[in-house]
């Protein structure tokens, strides 16, 4: 049986998954809060304690490149290595892969239940598709067609220097170059960036905000969860996060729009990640596609670029199909 798993800077979900079973019908899973474990090794340790099943191998995707087999995880202290890996945890095999490449391997294989559509669009059948996935961090992802299918591409575009599309832009572009040397659209454009959006609203004096409601956020340990509450629901008395969550989806239309133009993602482009999903009605209220079809004389083509939420956990099902596929841990070369 395959081990699966997505390890993110905030969570890992594991799965055992059977072949005859397949992906979406895991025999055993949990979601652990990584930054709890010094290593992917003790973490997928405790996991295994807790269920009585054999496994011979695994498939990880894990958030930051992986280069030669081995990988430095994004936003957390942790270094990872296929050979070390399958030595530790008594494995026959074990592949990784980038979180992104593990939903674009996903996304053909997605059905309409696990997509919500904001753009219908005319779906160029033999164009790229292009992932751009909100989570802890900002990833990005491509696909080509291969044949009668297509083929996965990693990318790290969300270290990319961010580039302000109007004058409220252009000031929080200052505002973190006070704070940061190089500012990526990750700084600004996942759930990292969020809280710097807020700050940057209420020091301009942008919007309003509660005095109960800005108390809770400023001492909470993640105030990315309490902005995006308060700036979904009306009655939370939150102009400042309404103007955040505003703010935060016109700098995601205009970089999904930069990755559509730069593959040439005819094909669609798919929004992927933990935050897309929790916030649909922003997304789908005009704003997105405003600022993803604003690209001058391309705007027409953009227009018809096919757009979607993924709804579904790409990333795990991406990884558990990868590991099935491709049983001896090897990429194909």
């Amino acid at each position: 049986m395959l081990l699966a798993g997505d390890v993110g800077g905030t969570k890992t979900d594991l799965a055992i998954i059977s072949p005859s079973a397949g992906p979406r019908a895991p025999l055993a899973r949990a979601e652990l809060p990584s930054a709890r474990y010094p290593s992917l090794e003790a973490l997928v340790r405790a996991f295994l304690a807790t269920v009585d099943l054999p496994v011979e191998r695994a498939c990880f995707d894990v958030a930051g490149p992986v280069i030669r087999g081995r990988a430095k995880i994004t936003n957390l202290p942790w270094e990872v290595e296929e050979e070390r890996l399958a030595r530790e945890l008594g494995l026959a095999s074990v592949c990784l892969l980038n979180d992104l490449e593990a939903i674009a391997y996903a996304i053909p294989r997605l059905g309409p239940d696990d997509l919500r559509t904001l753009n219908p669009g005319e779906p160029d059948p033999s164009g790229a598709l292009a992932v751009i996935a909100p989570g802890t961090g900002l990833g990005e992802a491509f696909l080509t067609r291969d044949g009668a299918g297509y083929r996965a591409h990693p990318s790290e575009g969300g270290h990319a220097d961010f580039a302000p599309t109007d004058a409220l832009q252009v000031g929080l572009l200052q505002y973190m170059l006070e704070r940061y040397e190089h500012v990526s659209y990750e700084r600004v454009c996942s759930g990292q960036g969020i809280p710097h959006l807020y700050q940057y609203l209420k020091e301009r004096g942008a919007a309003d905000e509660d005095g109960a409601l800005a108390a809770r956020i400023a001492g909470a340990a993640d105030p990315t969860p309490h902005i995006v509450q308060a700036g979904l629901d009306p009655s939370a008395g939150s102009p400042l996060c309404a103007a955040t969550l505003d703010l935060f989806v016109a700098i995601l239309g205009a970089e999904a729009g930069n990755l559509a133009l730069k593959v040439l993602a005819t094909g669609g482009v798919y929004l992927a990640g933990g935050i897309p999903p929790r916030i649909l009605p922003r997304l789908a209220d005009g704003r997105f596609m405003q600022a993803f079809c604003r690209k001058g004389r391309f705007a027409d083509l953009l227009a018809r670029v096919p757009v979607h939420v993924v709804v579904a956990e790409a990333a795990l099902i991406g990884a558990a199909f990868y590991g099935l596929e491709h049983p001896e841990g090897r990429r194909p070369v």
